[in-house]
C-alpha cells in the first residue's frame, strides 16, 4: 500500500489487515462493544430527559478508526443490539423504546456521525493532525446535535410538552456542549498520537 493510499485509510484498516469477512465483522463488533462500554458512564440531569454519557466519544473514535463504512456499520450493530434487548444503551438501557424516546434522535445520528468522521479521514487524512482531526470530530458532533434536537422536539411534542427553541436548546444542547468539546479534543489528540505510534512500530 503506497503512502498516498495509507494517508487516506483509517487507522485500523491501515494497521491490521481486514481482508476477510470474519476480520471485518470482528472489527465492527469490537467497535459496537466499545461504544456500549462508554454508554455505561451515564449521568442524569434533573432538567433534561437526555442523559450525559460517554457514547459520543466512542462514536467519534470508532468512526475515525474504522473508516466510513465499517464505522457506520459498527454503530448500526450497536443500535440493533440495544433495540433487540441487550443492555448497551445509557446506564444499561435496552429496548426499542429508546429509539422512540427523548434520546432517539441522538442515537439514530450515531451511524451517520461515525460515517462522516470516517469519510473525512478517508478523503482528507484528517486523523493525522490535531486541527483537522478536531474539525472532523466537531462536524460529526454537529450531526448528532442536529438530529438529536429534532428527535427531542418531536418526542416533547408527542408528549404534549411542546417547547420553544430556547427551552429545547437548554434541554438538548447546552448541558452537553462542554463535555462534548472535551470528548472531541480527546479524540482529536488520541488519533494522531495513535497514528504516530503505529508508524514508529512500522505498521503504517
Amino acid at each position: 500500500m503506497n503512502t498516498r493510499t495509507l494517508e487516506h485509510t483509517a487507522l485500523i484498516p491501515a494497521t491490521f489487515p481486514l481482508d476477510t469477512a470474519t476480520r471485518r465483522a470482528l472489527a465492527v463488533a469490537l467497535g459496537a462493544a466499545f461504544v456500549a462500554l462508554l454508554a455505561q458512564a451515564a449521568v442524569r440531569l434533573p432538567w433534561t430527559p437526555v442523559p450525559v454519557t460517554g457514547q459520543t466519544l466512542g462514536v467519534l473514535l470508532v468512526g475515525a478508526a474504522l473508516g466510513r463504512r465499517l464505522g457506520a456499520q459498527a454503530l448500526v450493530v450497536y443500535l440493533a443490539a440495544g433495540t433487540a434487548g441487550l443492555p448497551v444503551f445509557a446506564g444499561g438501557g435496552a429496548g426499542p423504546g429508546w429509539l422512540l424516546g427523548p434520546s432517539g434522535g441522538y442515537l439514530l445520528a450515531f451511524p451517520l456521525a461515525a460515517g462522516l468522521t470516517g469519510a473525512l479521514v478517508e478523503r482528507f487524512g484528517s486523523d493525522r493532525r490535531f486541527p483537522t482531526a478536531l474539525a472532523a470530530m466537531l462536524a460529526a458532533s454537529a450531526v448528532i446535535y442536529a438530529l438529536g434536537l429534532a428527535g427531542l422536539a418531536a418526542w416533547l411534542a408527542a408528549a404534549g410538552r411542546g417547547v420553544g427553541l430556547s427551552e429545547l436548546l437548554a434541554m438538548g444542547l447546552y448541558p452537553f456542549l462542554a463535555g462534548d468539546l472535551l470528548k472531541a479534543l480527546l479524540a482529536a489528540g488520541l488519533l494522531p498520537a495513535a497514528r504516530g505510534l503505529a508508524h514508529r512500530w512500522g505498521r503504517v
